[in-house]
């Protein structure tokens, strides 16, 4: 097994596109990217930890393949935003691609290269980072989309992401 982990924003909204693969063993929120050992959701809320929100896929790559992780990734969020996402705004709620060997990496550029070249019409805003320490968030945020289904849909759609999305799919990645 190994892990992918991934900034997109609240992490709420980023465990459901990776939740139904076979291959894919878990999908966790939490943070990441920060100074402060352990952070709470007020903590990383507060802008002062330096943390992401993010998401800590374990996976298994004979059956899913990083590559296609990033792919995904790339079609759950707006690539071309580097001060946020969607309403949630400040460096919790940034994009970024924590890699966690080499190899990683060299799939994240190659996927960020030929996005920008053969399919957005932007540059991307993502940002590639080394993992660092990953801290799960607090239970009540695990599973949201499943635990708390009508607060989730509600957020999902109210904060723009379901709109973007959709579009983004439609204009760049079915065709």
């Amino acid at each position: 097994m190994e892990k992918a982990t991934f900034a997109g924003g609240c992490f709420w909204c980023m465990v459901k596109p990776f939740d139904s693969y076979d291959g894919i063993e878990k999908v966790v929120s939490g943070y990441t990217g920060g100074h402060v050992e352990n952070p709470t959701y007020e903590q990383v809320c507060s802008e002062t930890t330096g943390h992401y929100e993010a998401v800590q896929i374990t996976f298994d790559p004979t059956k899913f393949s990083y590559e296609q992780l990033v792919e995904i990734y790339f079609q759950n969020v707006d690539p071309f935003d580097a001060g946020g996402q969607f309403f949630d705004r400040g460096k919790s709620y940034q994009t970024a691609i924590f890699y966690h060997d080499a190899d990683q990496k060299e799939v994240a550029e190659k996927v960020m290269k030929r996005l920008e070249s053969d399919v957005f019409t932007k540059k991307v805003a993502v940002e590639l980072l080394p993992a660092k320490p990953f801290y799960e968030a607090e239970e009540y945020h695990q599973d949201y989309y499943k635990k708390n289904s009508g607060h989730y849909e509600r957020y999902f759609i109210g904060s723009g992401r379901k709109n973007f999305v959709e579009q983004l799919r439609r204009n760049y990645f079915e065709g």
